[in-house]
């Protein structure tokens, strides 16, 4: 057996346990087999659902995935990707366990999306609730006016142009955004009522948009219980039934120790067969 041969056989080895080591699940150097749990993370402005709608779909789809954690550290963002993320969540609890780990902050759109889940679990100094809708609007026209520019804007209705920073907003548009913010923040609130099985007219009290601790929203029934990730973890392996330490799929952010050792491997290979004249008749990444 020639040493391309040998060579080639050794790439193909690494390149497998790359993939077992990526897609296996749990942390570096960890194989994770059988009844698992997995964790989708919601950090940050919420401007997007498509990327969260795929991992979930993923671990629905993974019979060896018992529950699914959504681990969220968000003040909140868009109704749209909050709402899609909620509806979701709602469709797969029927199937698996959803619980949510409240980070520093799970607010606004952050508690919007929580309040689908079977179960929420927040630490006592969580920042959480603000179950509201807000929308702004700047107007530069006095500062236009003191530099000498003024706005033009041609439009097809009479109503087009609402929120233009040319110009005061009248009366009525006030009143035409206001009810667009109130039908919004009603869906919220039905949205909560819901996904809690709260009372709508509790919901409706405490919906201002004030915010809440995680103790203060346990006492108001918009949290379930206290603890951390790992309380987390263990309470939801306890839900689905899980004995032992459960194998707990956490997402992939960056090359882990294992992967940049394959990684750094192949790449040694490919140099001893360049320095030997060898060529591989294939193309080889490692990504």
């Amino acid at each position: 057996m020639g040493l391309g041969v040998i060579a080639a056989l050794l790439i193909f080895f690494f390149i497998i346990l790359f993939f077992i080591g990526r897609y296996s699940g749990g942390k570096p150097g960890h194989f994770s087999f059988g009844d698992k749990i997995a964790i989708v993370e919601i950090r940050g402005a919420i401007t997007q659902s498509a990327g969260i709608i795929e991992e979930l779909q993923q671990h629905l789809e993974d019979d060896g995935v018992k529950a699914i954690i959504l681990r969220i550290d968000s003040p909140g963002g868009g109704v749209g990707p909050s709402q899609e993320i909620y509806r979701e969540i709602m469709k797969i609890k029927t199937k698996k366990k959803v619980v949510t780990s409240m980070g520093s902050v799970a607010a606004s759109g952050g508690y919007y999306i929580a309040c689908a889940s079977n179960l929420i679990v927040a630490n006592p100094g969580t920042i959480t609730g603000s179950i509201g809708v807000l929308m702004e609007f700047s107007n530069f026209e006095d500062l236009l006016k003191k530099i000498g520019i003024k706005g033009v804007v041609l439009k097809s209705g009479e109503h087009k142009d609402i929120g233009s920073p040319f110009r005061e907003m009248t009366p009525e548009e006030k009143g035409i955004m206001q009810e667009v913010l109130d039908n919004v923040h009603h869906q919220f609130v039905q949205a909560v009522a819901e996904g809690r099985k709260l009372d709508l007219s509790k919901v409706v009290q405490i919906a201002d948009g004030r915010i809440f601790t995680g103790e203060q929203a346990k006492n108001m029934g918009l949290v379930d219980r206290m603890g951390n990730l790992q309380d987390t973890i263990d309470m939801t392996a306890e839900m689905v039934g899980i004995k032992g330490k459960p194998n707990v799929l956490y997402p992939k952010k960056r090359l882990s120790i294992f992967e940049l050792l394959m990684r750094e491997m192949a790449s040694a290979v490919i140099d001893i067969l360049n320095e030997k004249g060898y060529e591989l008749s294939f193309p080889l990444q490692i990504k």
